[in-house]
Formats: C-alpha cells, sequence, structure tokens
C-alpha cells in the first residue's frame, strides 16, 4: 500500500513539473518550440495522471494510452465541437483546444515516447 502511495504521490508531482514545465515555456519562448513541446507535455501529463489513477499501469500501457487520448482530442478538432467549448471556456481550450493540427500528432508522438522511456527508467531502478 506504501508503494502505492509513493508512485501516486510521484505522479501527481511529475504532474505539477509537466505544468510548471508548459508554462514555463510559453513564458519564455514563443512560436513553434513552445506550441510543439506544449504538444509533447500535454501527453506527458496524459500519462502522468494515468500514472495517479492507476500507479501499476504497465510504462508502455500507459503511454500508449496517453498517445491515444492525446490523438483522440486532436482528431475531435476536426468537428466544430472543441472550437465552440473554447470560446467559452478557458479551461476547454487548455484541454480540447481548437484547431487540427497534423503536425501536433507528431509532437504527440514524441512525448509519449519520452514519457515511456522516463516511466520504464523509473520503474527498474
Amino acid at each position: 500500500m506504501v508503494d502505492l502511495l509513493r508512485a501516486r504521490l510521484a505522479a501527481v508531482g511529475a504532474a505539477a513539473l509537466t505544468v510548471a514545465a508548459g508554462l514555463g515555456i510559453r513564458a519564455l519562448a514563443g512560436g513553434d518550440l513552445a506550441k510543439y513541446a506544449g504538444d509533447a507535455l500535454y501527453t506527458v501529463l496524459v500519462h502522468t495522471l494515468i500514472v495517479a489513477v492507476a500507479p501499476r499501469v504497465r510504462p508502455v500501457t500507459a503511454a500508449c494510452v496517453a498517445l491515444g487520448l492525446s490523438w483522440a482530442v486532436e482528431f475531435a478538432q476536426l468537428s466544430s465541437v472543441p472550437a465552440e467549448l473554447s470560446q467559452r471556456s478557458v479551461v476547454a481550450r487548455l484541454v480540447l483546444g481548437s484547431t487540427f493540427n497534423p503536425p501536433d500528432l507528431f509532437w504527440y508522438a514524441v512525448g509519449a515516447a519520452f514519457v515511456w522511456l522516463v516511466h520504464r527508467w523509473r520503474r527498474s531502478s
């Protein structure tokens, strides 16, 4: 039980660091660097939240689910629903975005690969 709590706390800490990194990049950089780093970090954040909820999840499973959710949100932007919700809510804009952008799919995969490696490394140590 202590190990599960420790894993959950580590995941919540990683989520907080991920949000801080995203805000830091937005504050210090602009343009494509901030946008695509934000995409990768979005998937990292989803991964950390998955681990917080299910700390025994295998790294590859968490990474694949995080990538799938990130891609699902991106493909949902092909409809008008995320854009409409984003106009009404800052939270919806942050979570759902508004406009489909094919390169985002690649950067989500970069984030998933990165967090999978970190999660796998942390689990083995």
